[in-house]
């Protein structure tokens, strides 16, 4: 299993309102994905912080999930927020 935990944080209140729009989509698509065990993005009590837990049954699930979300909506909307992420792998 591979999990993702950490947070997006965001450095302005336009880059928060850019993850609204596009997260539910962003979600929706994640969970759809062959191996997705877990898929949470949630706001912190700091409005432009928010928490993300990810799982993957494997490795290649994990990186599929990596590969759609840069060439999706999502990935290009926020490819300039902060992430502070950990992987590992069990």
């Amino acid at each position: 299993m591979v999990t993702l935990n950490g947070y997006l944080r965001c450095r302005t209140p336009e880059e928060s309102q850019i993850v609204s729009q596009y997260l539910p989509a962003h979600r929706e698509l994640s969970l759809q994905e062959a191996g997705c065990i877990r898929f949470s993005v949630v706001q912190t009590a700091e409005p432009q912080v928010w928490r993300v837990e990810e799982s993957f049954i494997d490795y290649p699930a994990f990186e599929y999930h990596q590969q759609r979300v840069m060439a999706s909506e999502w990935g290009e909307k926020t490819v300039g927020i902060v992430r502070d992420y950990v992987i590992t792998e069990e």
